[in-house]
């Protein structure tokens, strides 16, 4: 019986989209065989799938129509669509990513200028009540830095693949002029030129905010032919990237449930123990940043295995208690 009433609506909006003048709620009734209640409701429902009805004023009754067809329906976003292109830009621009949050904005604004006026004031209400009631919690962390115009020249130089060349600074190094092959950009919570040398093939990554004098260089320069970013980006914890290894770790019984709903790592497992704890088992490499997050679960995180993140712990927690002696 419910199918049956889904097909009679999508059967009206057929007939709104078919009819150049709309139709009236008596002729909804006629065509589709129902009582004029029945068509009211069908056309509430018609309103609720395709935000692009418009009701057409004929006196003394009025009209509905689906100016466009129903690809206008395909083809305009959503109202939860726009709230999440919304909620990017947002979230960009809190983290300090002003340029990326400034291309998602004007895209917002040429998606709205492109609606109907009757959709977009129809979507507006809702629109403005979620935006009002959603935000975006601003977290302890760098900020990432993506100058607009480095990201311009460096996308310039992945789709020519040509040598990237910039200036490389580093805390306690002389800053060096580095030519490279670009592969793509990382970002998260610093953002990362993922590049591969000219002469050995070793991919690197390079941080943007310690990036100066990018400029795309003359010569062909592309990525290594079996090179895959998303691939080389999941071998991590984070963006360091070493030497991969087996991680073993064992959650106590009072972090298991949050454990068993957090994302560790793409190639993760979990296993259930008999005495409620978890042990998550990833391949992973970037053990110093795996260390960084193991602070934030105090005991309720064993270190099994390997002996390499046991050894970073143990240092990052020296130099810890080192700043912390050496405070007044």
């Amino acid at each position: 019986m419910r199918h049956d009433k889904a097909v009679m609506v999508i059967e009206l909006a057929r007939r709104m989209a078919a009819s150049a003048e709309g139709l009236t709620l008596d002729e909804m009734a006629r065509e589709t065989g129902v009582g004029r209640r029945t068509a009211e409701r069908m056309r509430d429902a018609v309103i609720l799938l395709f935000p692009a009805v418009e009701d057409v004023s004929d006196p003394p009754t009025k009209r509905w129509r689906i100016r466009g067809g129903l690809s206008a329906f395909e083809q305009a976003p959503t109202t939860t669509e726009l709230v999440e292109l919304s909620k990017a830009a947002q979230a960009l621009r809190v983290s300090g990513e002003s340029g990326r949050a400034t291309a998602l904005e004007g895209l917002e604004r040429k998606l709205k200028s492109a609606m109907r006026s009757t959709t977009l004031n129809r979507l507006a209400p809702d629109l403005e009540a979620l935006v009002r009631a959603e935000t975006i919690a601003v977290q302890a962390g760098p900020r990432p830095s993506a100058d607009e115009a480095m990201l311009a020249t460096i996308r310039a130089a992945v789709l020519a693949q040509a040598p990237l060349g910039f200036t490389y600074s580093r805390p306690g190094a002389e800053a060096r002029r580095r030519t490279v092959a670009p592969c793509g950009v990382m970002f998260g919570r610093a953002n990362y030129l993922v590049a591969a040398d000219r002469e050995s093939g070793r991919i690197q990554t390079f941080r943007l905010d310690r990036m100066s004098a990018v400029e795309a260089e003359t010569g062909f320069a592309p990525p290594p032919e079996d090179f895959d970013l998303s691939v080389f980006a999941s071998q991590s914890f984070g963006i360091y990237q070493d030497e991969i290894e087996d991680i073993v770790l064992r959650v106590s019984p009072e972090g298991a449930a949050e454990a068993r709903g957090w994302r560790w790592h793409p190639t993760q497992t979990l296993e259930d123990q008999v005495d409620g704890s978890v042990v998550v088992r990833f391949r992973a490499s970037g053990m110093r940043e795996l260390a960084w997050h193991l602070f934030t679960w105090g005991e309720q995180v064993t270190i099994v295995a390997p002996q390499r993140l046991k050894a970073v712990m143990a240092g990052e927690l020296a130099a810890a208690q080192r700043a912390l002696d050496a405070a007044p």
